[in-house]
């Protein structure tokens, strides 16, 4: 490859990367060029505002000279009355007083009317390629949704629900060596199988109810009771409106809201839980001391049905 083709590939590829960048951005670009697009057709039709009022002004001296000729004709007043001014005449002239007006109205407010359109189109664009986005994004977000369901099932089928729920949040059987003291206080060593739990193997939705939280308290019966409280709350909100997203969960406990909590959640309907639960009574280490007190805080995990807007 000589200096002129690496020259001219490393020029393609600066522009097409210029081009993905741009596409990428389209949306922002459009909403801003929009926005300012109204501001700057608003000012021009402020100023178009002023010249109409000469406009106006000279129509109405326009006008005003036909009406005049035309009583002074029909009164037969004034010796330089001397031609015929019909009354198709006398409305000839006022189309010719209207139209002259109007064109020069048009021609004021021609640019700032122009300059607006093209501007709510800009906008109007931007939000066509989001929403184009966001339906993509739903569609992958639900092939993913139904392959991880299918692979659950599968699961299930195979190795049954509780093997299902340890390989979903990373819990491990593991075995320890522990002293116990029998009846006669004789001390001895046992083995016993206990779970392990990995916090990063939860699902993405899932959040620490710790010190990081606005709503936690140093009390871990106040926790205890503030989280169930929230969760009865989350339920009674999902009853009455007949849907919630993650987010207003989130804020209700103190969490930071999410992309992914804008759209995820969950929908009564014949086919989800129809309940809201935190993960709070699940079996797993940790939920036991926090819910009897010797615990403050507690790694919350959200049953959500998935995606509302393909949910109702």
């Amino acid at each position: 490859m000589n200096k002129f083709e690496l020259a001219k590939l490393t020029l393609s590829k600066a522009a097409g990367r210029s081009g993905l960048i741009l596409q990428k951005y389209s949306p922002e670009i459009l909403t801003t060029v929009g926005v300012v697009g109204i501001v700057v057709s608003t000012v021009m039709a402020c100023k178009s505002t002023t010249k109409a009022n000469t406009v106006l002004n000279e129509t109405k001296g326009e006008l005003d000279k036909c009406h005049e000729v035309r009583e002074r004709y029909l009164n037969g007043v004034g010796e330089d009355i001397k031609f015929d001014y019909s009354e198709t005449d006398y409305k000839k002239d006022l189309v010719i007083v209207y139209t002259k007006s109007a064109v020069e109205l048009i021609k004021l407010y021609a640019p700032a009317v122009t300059l607006g359109a093209a501007s709510i189109a800009c906008i109007y664009g931007a939000s066509h390629i989001m929403r184009k986005r966001n339906i993509a994004l739903m569609a992958a977000y639900k092939a993913i949704e139904r392959g991880f369901a299918s692979y659950r099932n599968r699961v299930i089928e195979e190795f049954g629900e509780n093997k299902d729920y340890q390989y979903r949040h990373g819990i491990r059987e593991e075995q320890i060596t522990a002293i116990e003291e029998d009846e006669n206080g004789k001390k001895k060593k046992v083995k016993k199988t206990v779970e392990t739990v990995d916090p990063n193997n939860f699902s993405e939705y899932a959040r620490w109810f710790d010190e990081s939280c606005s709503q936690w308290k140093k009390d871990p019966q106040y926790n205890f009771l503030f989280v169930k409280t929230q969760q009865r709350y989350a339920n009674d909100l999902l009853i009455g409106r007949g849907h919630l997203f993650l987010n207003e969960v989130y804020d209700m406990l103190g969490f930071d809201r999410t992309q992914a909590g804008a759209v995820v959640g969950w929908v009564v309907n014949d086919e989800g839980d129809n309940f809201v639960d935190f993960g709070i009574y699940e079996d797993r280490q940790g939920t036991h001391n926090f819910v009897n007190g010797f615990e403050r805080s507690i790694l919350l995990d959200f049953n959500v049905n998935g995606v509302i807007y393909d949910l109702i």
